[in-house]
């Protein structure tokens, strides 16, 4: 088998692209978009067609302004989604905007728009994620959101007291980013790191393992990542979300592929529970340079896609 099937033994692997015909020949489970990935693939030529759709749909609209292109844009990513779910036979994450990454209200309306959108569509509610940013407010929009049976993807997360406060809140699964904490501390050190001492790798086994120690069912699922070697040494964490160039190294590798995470190895582990309070999970981010910076940088980079695709749509 190929690395890529042996992978699929102890791992569910997920699709991380918005260009959906480049999934067709990995066969993964899941899928995640982001609002980069989605602005990426509405400028390509074989998409245009599902901004126009979009477009289409409000020529009638009463919504004028920034309202009606906020429609457009729930319509455009709800579109995308669909076109993935033919593909994939589980779920699709679908991002919500990252300006409202500090509005709990904001996040929660928007999370239950884009579920009324696909759900007016025939697609269940289990089949979808809503990506929400692992900030204070983006886990308490999740756990309201979770309550109303709708499951959440949270994104953006650098750090254990990040992925402990997602378990407590019980969020259906996260997204730890290995290649932008490994981008972090290779500036920071000015070295680069082998995948066995990798950072970002790192901390996905940290995560994963206090995730098992302690019995929490919060997927976890690896995200960002920047060569096989990373991917390779998380084989066994519940998901992987993994770009299309590397899904293709995974296929055309024949190396033997062993797992490296398994619960079993977890309950052994000698694990301290983690506050997630609000003053510990604020006061703890904050002691983590690392965890904070790439937080608020993912934040503004997805906000200002946004902005690029909002463009876009009133320029079309």
């Amino acid at each position: 088998m190929n690395q890529l099937e042996q992978l699929k033994q102890f791992t569910t692997v997920v699709a991380d692209t918005g260009d959906f015909e480049s999934m067709r020949d990995y066969l993964p489970q899941d899928a995640t978009t982001n609002p980069s990935l989605i602005l990426q693939a509405a400028q390509k030529d074989a998409y245009r067609g599902i901004v126009q759709k979009a477009i289409d749909e409000h020529a009638g609209s009463e919504l004028t302004g920034a309202a009606k292109t906020e429609s457009i844009i729930d319509r455009v990513l709800v579109l995308f989604g669909m076109e993935i779910l033919k593909i994939v036979p589980g779920r699709v994450s679908t991002e919500t905007d990252a300006r409202l990454s500090f509005d709990v209200d904001g996040s929660v309306a928007k999370g239950r728009r884009l579920i009324e959108l696909y759900e007016s569509e025939g697609i269940s509610r289990d089949r979808i994620l809503i990506k929400i940013a692992s900030t204070w407010e983006g886990i308490r929009a999740a756990e309201i959101l979770e309550r109303e049976g709708i499951h959440c993807n949270l994104t953006l997360l650098f750090s254990l007291s990040q992925a402990a406060a997602c378990a407590e809140a019980k969020v259906q699964l996260i997204s730890p980013f290995v290649g932008r904490i490994l981008d972090w501390f290779k500036k920071d050190a000015g070295q680069d790191f082998s995948p066995e001492n990798d950072p970002g790798v790192s901390s996905v086994k940290e995560i994963y393992t206090y995730y098992k120690k302690f019995g929490f069912e919060t997927e976890v699922m690896g995200a960002s990542f920047r060569n096989k070697g990373e991917i390779t040494e998380l084989a066994g964490c519940d998901l992987l979300t993994i770009s299309p160039g590397l899904l293709e190294e995974l296929q055309n590798s024949e190396e033997p592929l062993t797992r490296k995470l398994d619960p079993a190895d977890a309950a052994s582990a000698s694990v301290e529970k983690v506050a997630t309070d609000e003053k510990s999970f604020r006061w703890q981010l904050n002691e983590d340079a690392m965890a904070t910076e790439k937080t608020a940088e993912g934040i503004r980079k997805f906000a200002a896609d946004i902005v690029k695709l909002e463009q876009m749509i009133e320029s079309w």
